[in-house]
């Protein structure tokens, strides 16, 4: 699974905006956005769950800048834990075994479903 970091506080203090309040006027002026103090206080010092894509593109129209400058993409992180350890369970005798893979046949001849 690929992970994004948020880069909004970044961008902002490249074209010097270093504040809620320069932030929240930005987006009001250029974009015609009007977020809560609050609300721009939130996006500027966590990394929000979700984003609206209006709230993106008012972003991006405020700051000059495009999604790219405030949303980075990591897959480094996912790839090198995946081929660090293959997925393990203990077995009764508390010596590690490799899970079976999602499909493989049971005893008996009988197919494992899915896990969805």
């Amino acid at each position: 699974m690929a992970v994004f970091r948020w880069r909004l506080r970044m961008a902002a203090a490249q074209r010097e905006v270093w504040t809620g309040a320069q932030l929240r006027r930005l987006l009001a002026d250029k974009a015609g956005l009007d977020l809560s103090a609050a609300s721009v206080s939130a996006l500027l010092t966590r990394q929000p769950a979700q984003v609206k894509l209006d709230t993106l593109a008012a972003l991006c129209a405020a700051l000059e800048c495009t999604p790219n400058d405030l949303l980075e993409l990591d897959t480094s992180s996912e790839a090198s834990r995946r081929s660090a350890s293959p997925e393990r369970m203990p077995s009764r005798e508390g010596d590690q075994s490799v899970r079976p893979a999602a499909g493989a046949a049971r005893a008996g001849g009988r197919r494992t479903p899915p896990p969805f």
